[in-house]
Order: C-alpha cells, then sequence, then structure tokens
C-alpha cells in the first residue's frame, strides 16, 4: 500500500492536484467506493511544513507529494497487487500467524523494502493482525490483478455440498405452543444437538436463559438464528410478532400448528377465526416444499391450512378414527395418534408404538388430554426429522414437568395438607383443559384464583367465569393486572357476571390484590383441598406460592 500522495506537472498547485485525484471515478466518500478521497488535514499541513511546502506550492514535474503518514485506504492510500511475488518464507509465516493467533481470516500488516524477499534478510518486520481485514485493496487494487477474495471466503464459510443452514422448526397455534416448542427443544438436545429455542417467556440457548419475556416474535428468532453456537433452532411464533412484523426466518424445515381456538378475537383487526387460521397459516406457508407441516386433525381450522399447504403435511389426533386421520392414512400419509394409551406413529396401514401416555411425566398419568396433544404434536415433528423412536421415547420419559421446566404449565405444588396447581390458561379452551384434568384429582373442595384480561372479549371473559363456576366451589377473583385500557371494576363484573349465569349461590371472594389473595388461600385451605390459580403472572405466582412452600418445610 502507498500512503495517500499526488505527483507534480510543474503548473499545478498541490490542491489543484488533490482536487484532480479526488475527480478519479474510483474515489469515493468513506467506503463508498474502492478508493476514498483525499482529504487535507492536521497531518497533511504537518507534512507538507517538513519539506516548507504548503497547499499553494508547485511542486516540480515528476515529484511525489505524499500527503498521509500511513498507507490506509481510508486516508486515501492506494494498493498494488504483488500476490505473484511474494516469497514462499514470507507465506510460510503469514499462514503460521494466522494459526497460532487461532485466525480462519485476518490481515496481517508488514513493513519491509519489498516482500520478493524474506522478511528476515530484508529487515521486515509485522507491525499487526487484524481479525476483521478490509477487501477492497484486493478486490480493486490500483495496480496490479484484481483477487475475489471474498469468493475464498464464502467457499471457507459454506463448503460445497456442506449445509450451511440450521434446521428450523416452527411453532404456532393458539394454546400448547410453549409446551410444545420445550418437548421438541427437549429431544433434539437429548439427541446431542445444540439447541436455541424461544418461547413466550423467554429465549434459550441449550436451556440457559438469555432472554425473559414474552419472546415470540421475530427479534428472539433472529436472536437464536444469529447465534453461531446453535446447532438447531426451535421457535415459538405467536400471533402478535407475525402481525406486528412477519417471521424472523424465511423459510423453515418443519411448520407445527398445535389448535386454532378462539383467543385475541377482536385485537389487530383479527376478529373471526377464519382471520386468526390465516395469520397462523403464515408459519406453513414458510415451510420449504420438501418440508413438513404438522397439524391437528382434530381441529378443523388446521385441517383447512393443509389445504393450502406447498409442502409434505401430517396430522396428529387424539382418535385414530378420525375421518381426516383414516384418509390421510389410506393415502399412504404420516400421522401420530392416542391409540389405547398408546403414542403411536401411523404411516399408511403401518403403526409404531413410541410409548405408552402413562410413562410420559408430561401427561399426568395419561389424565391431561391436552398435554398429551402436545406430546403427539412433538413427537411427531421430532420423528419427521429423523429422530428414532428409541430416542423419542426416552426424551418423553425425561421431561418433568415443573416450575423450572414448563414455567406456568401445569405447575403441581404438595402442600402437607393441601395442593396448589399453577397454570396459564387464559382462554375457554384453556380452562376447559383444565377442568377435563381436575375432574380426575380426588379433593375434599376446589379453590380456584381467576382473573380477565382486559383486551379480550366480553363474551370471552364471561365465559372463562362460567367454566371456572364449573370447575371450583369457591372462586376468588383477583383483578390486579392486565387491565389493558379497561376499568379494573368492568372486568370483575364480567367475571360476576359469568359465575352467576351458572351458579347463583356459587362462594366468590374479590381481592385485587394478589400478594393478600394468594395468602388468604392458602391460609383459608382446607385438608384435602386443591387451590387451582389461573394466572396471566406466572413468574410472580409461582415465586409466592414456593415461599410459602419453604415456609411450610422450614416448619
Amino acid at each position: 500500500r502507498d500512503p495517500a500522495h499526488v505527483k507534480g506537472n510543474g503548473i499545478h498547485t498541490i490542491q489543484e492536484l488533490i482536487d484532480k485525484e479526488n475527480e478519479d471515478p474510483r474515489r469515493g466518500y468513506g467506503h463508498e467506493n474502492v478508493l476514498t478521497e483525499i482529504t487535507v488535514d492536521r497531518d497533511t499541513l504537518d507534512l507538507l511544513a517538513k519539506k516548507d511546502y504548503t497547499l499553494e506550492t508547485i511542486p516540480e514535474k515528476g515529484e511525489v507529494v505524499y500527503l498521509k503518514s500511513t498507507a490506509n485506504l481510508s486516508t486515501g492510500g492506494t494498493s498494488i497487487d504483488v500476490t505473484d511475488i511474494v516469497h514462499p518464507q514470507n507465506i510460510f509465516i503469514c499462514e503460521r500467524i494466522s494459526r497460532v493467533i487461532g485466525l480462519d481470516i485476518c490481515g496481517i500488516d508488514i513493513m519491509a523494502q519489498n516482500l520478493t524477499q524474506p522478511l528476515t534478510e530484508n529487515g521486515g518486520v509485522v507491525l499487526e493482525v487484524n481479525a476483521a481485514p478490509g477487501f477492497r485493496m484486493h478486490l480493486a487494487p490500483s495496480e496490479g490483478l484484481p483477487r475475489n477474495v471474498a469468493s475464498s471466503v464464502v467457499d471457507m464459510l459454506y463448503p460445497q455440498g456442506r449445509l450451511s443452514q440450521i434446521p428450523i422448526i416452527a411453532v404456532t397455534g393458539t394454546n400448547g405452543k410453549t409446551t410444545t416448542t420445550r418437548l421438541i427443544a427437549h429431544i433434539v438436545r437429548s439427541n446431542g444437538k445444540r439447541v436455541g429455542f424461544t418461547t413466550s417467556d423467554g429465549v434459550y440457548v441449550h436451556n440457559t436463559m438469555l432472554m425473559k419475556g414474552d419472546t415470540t416474535g421475530p427479534v428472539s428468532a433472529e436472536f437464536i438464528l444469529k447465534d453461531p453456537t446453535v446447532e438447531f433452532a426451535v421457535l415459538e411464533t405467536a400471533r402478535g410478532g407475525i402481525l406486528r412484523a412477519g417471521l424472523g426466518f424465511n423459510a423453515c424445515d418443519i411448520g407445527v400448528v398445535t389448535n386454532i381456538q378462539e383467543d385475541h378475537l377482536g385485537i389487530s383487526d383479527i376478529h373471526t377465526l377464519d382471520d386468526l387460521t390465516r395469520v397462523k397459516a403464515v408459519v406453513i406457508g414458510a415451510v420449504r416444499r420438501k418440508g413438513w407441516a404438522v397439524l391437528n386433525a382434530d381441529n378443523g381450522y388446521c385441517v383447512r391450512i393443509a389445504k393450502e399447504a406447498r409442502c409434505n403435511v401430517a396430522y396428529f389426533s387424539m382418535d385414530e378414527n378420525n375421518p381426516v386421520i383414516k384418509e390421510h392414512c389410506r393415502k399412504g400419509g404420516v400421522a401420530a395418534i392416542y391409540e389405547n394409551g398408546f403414542i403411536t406413529i401411523k404411516t399408511g396401514d403401518w403403526k409404531l408404538r413410541v410409548d405408552k401416555a402413562t410413562h410420559i411425566p408430561l401427561t399426568f398419568g395419561g389424565s391431561v388430554n391436552f398435554m398429551i396433544q402436545n406430546v403427539l404434536a412433538a413427537t411427531l415433528a421430532t420423528y419427521l426429522w429423523g429422530y428414532k423412536p428409541e430416542d423419542i421415547r426416552l426424551s418423553l420419559e425425561t421431561f418433568i414437568p415443573s416450575a423450572a421446566h414448563t414455567p406456568g404449565r401445569m405447575n403441581v405444588f404438595n402442600f402437607k395438607d393441601f395442593k396448589v396447581l399453577v397454570d396459564f390458561a387464559h382462554n375457554p379452551d384453556g380452562f376447559n383443559g383444565v377442568k377435563a384434568f381436575l375432574q380426575s384429582v380426588d379433593a375434599t373442595k376446589h379453590v380456584g384464583i381467576i382473573s380477565g384480561t382486559g383486551d379480550r372479549r366480553d363474551e370471552d371473559i364471561i365465559e372463562t367465569a362460567k367454566i371456572s363456576a364449573q370447575m371450583f366451589d369457591k372462586i376468588y377473583i383477583c383483578q390486579e393486572k392486565y387491565l389493558r385500557g379497561r376499568d379494573q371494576q368492568e372486568l370483575v363484573d364480567l367475571l360476576i357476571q359469568g359465575i352467576k349465569e351458572v351458579d347463583p349461590n356459587k362462594e366468590i371472594v374479590i381481592n385485587n390484590k394478589s400478594t393478600a389473595c394468594l395468602q388468604e388461600a392458602i391460609d383459608t385451605a382446607e385438608k384435602g383441598s386443591y387451590i387451582t390459580i389461573l394466572s396471566n403472572t406466572i413468574d410472580n405466582t409461582i415465586q409466592r406460592v414456593t415461599e410459602h412452600l419453604d415456609r411450610e418445610l422450614e416448619g
């Protein structure tokens, strides 16, 4: 490289020569072109002063006047390609330097009379090693042959014949997204891959939370996909993120739709289940042609999505006699079904039992249907990716539901005289799922703590209250948060209305302070009772219940 300079012609001043040099179409501002404009700064004036020159001096014809003390292209310098004349000893030195430091790509700055002789003979020295060298001087040297170094770098990063993208499984739906995402990630991780996954409670890499919050949008997906340590991505993809900014990826290998139920209607111009289906179908539209759409055959809206899918389609169902499953498998299709208590893969007429539901902790002994549905979806997705049934079975049996593993998803706390269940159910379908589970629970009294969400429709809030009245003997209404533009009392009144429509005499306690409400429920709990907290503030609820349990254990 040569420092910025001009060559005199005996006619023009140094300033005029600089202006003329900057007319070169190869020069531009900053890094916008192959060369950079020459600017006059303190360094320039100091160099000229050492020769008793000013910008108005007229250099003699052929005289080279240097304008910068460094040879950087960013300050107007030029480059000469000498690739073909570098001495082999110097090449060896540079290669050794890169290996000693551990860099695949680096720029090595050398100061020497020339590179045709070994540095050890001409007094040359290595000045520095750059981990992120510029390409301009190689792509478009001022003299010599251009070298397409970028091509070599790309070939090294993405070798021919080797996959250059990590697998992506995207999970969407109304209910069950987070649990299905976590279970898929657990299966993949248990089989040796470093997994990155996003959920409504945080972003995780290899089971370590790196970002907390509702992280189910494109920004969170990009966070995972830009992490070079991640080998497999499992991305929970929610309605809100799709509507705001689309997906965080161009294409995925498998798309899962758990179900489509009434939730978030009336928000962001989504007023009907048909509208919501179109939003969820965006994920399936992003599946590669050779990839798979995993859809719930028990949900009519999910089945509709299959008609527009441009990829392979597989179904899961709680009923092997589901007409969709029977027709699909008659044509040789793949499905996951729940039959005779087993999680089973069915291809055509052929069945392969993966595991018994009672052996899978997440299903609570096979008593929670919506958890079995999540297991079916995760099993089918990972089977389609290529994992063996025996490997999936082991992963299913080692996925333990807990506040740490599945926060807010059927978390049970065993106190001495009673039990507490914390769940994130927040729509009618979720409430019905909890109701079905509680029907299998033997308890002297069922107590519920519920709240409404302000941005939901009146009928949805009332419906959750009706279901609560059917499954609880005593109901606490705790409307502390999630007003979302509504008056607190308005939400409380809607909940009371729904409860009274089912049972006008239902015991109702209103306590809008969550800490005090939980304290009262625990303090007044009867022996053998079962307290169910359906909370939108899962972290705080789990923390508070855990504190109560710790105090009891400490005596």
